[in-house]
């Protein structure tokens, strides 16, 4: 990406973009790359300080893992999203550790985590922006701590078969038994059992190469309730 389409993509972010100094737009622009994560990548390890990542294709998960090795799914980013918990040294109040990895071959935008701990020290804009950003998500986790507290199984299953649906606009989910449970933050038996379950009473049709098909949304919207 050349120096005026990242211009043009931090003015579009960054609010507090025309505020900046130009030193400061510099600084910014020279610590920032262009970066292709191939699907799998780990990219932000616990509390490290990465950056700021702007994702300009493909998608990242943000999950936390158990000293037992469980992973439960917080969110996922896609293209037009920015990922601010990877920059731990701006956010220094947040003290549970996230792990980022890139779901598919991604291209991203990689903002320096000191270049952007600096700029917050003496910008209170950057500093707010990125606290706002941050309690943004924050929703978003509460909303999968809900679920896996309060919410039956079935019910969880079929709000994330819709979810994924609508992100597609297909009717098929193509992701295996085991990636569904680790987003759920579930067992892979527990899912498969539950998607059995609904394929006995035709809400899916479920097989190794179409992924799963949802054959009656009616009917899942109304577990969803």
């Amino acid at each position: 990406m050349d120096e005026r389409a990242l211009v043009e993509l931090f003015q579009k972010t960054f609010p507090f973009w025309e505020k900046m100094s130009e030193a400061d737009r510099a600084t910014f622009l020279r610590s920032s790359h262009h970066v292709h994560f191939e699907k799998g990548t780990h990219i932000h390890d616990g509390n490290e300080c990465t950056g700021v990542i702007l994702i300009k294709s493909g998608s990242l998960r943000l999950y936390m893992l158990s000293d037992e090795g469980k992973e439960i799914t917080l969110y996922r980013l896609f293209p037009g999203d920015m990922c601010i918990l990877s920059a731990s040294c701006v956010l220094s109040t947040v003290t549970f550790d996230v792990f980022v990895d890139s779901e598919e071959n991604s291209e991203c935008i990689v903002v320096g985590g000191c270049a952007y701990e600096d700029l917050s020290r003496r910008m209170p804009e950057a500093k707010i922006f990125a606290l706002e950003t941050a309690v943004g998500r924050f929703s978003d986790i509460m909303w999968v701590m809900q679920q896996i507290l309060f919410m039956s199984m079935d019910r969880r299953l079929a709000i994330f078969l819709l979810d994924e649906a609508a992100k597609t606009g297909r009717d098929t989910v193509r992701l295996t038994h085991e990636q569904i449970a680790k987003y759920m933050g579930s067992a892979r038996e527990v899912v498969s059992r539950m998607l059995k379950y609904f394929a006995t009473e035709g809400l899916v049709v479920s097989s190794r190469s179409e992924g799963i098909r949802l054959t009656d949304k009616r009917r899942l919207r109304e577990l969803t309730l």
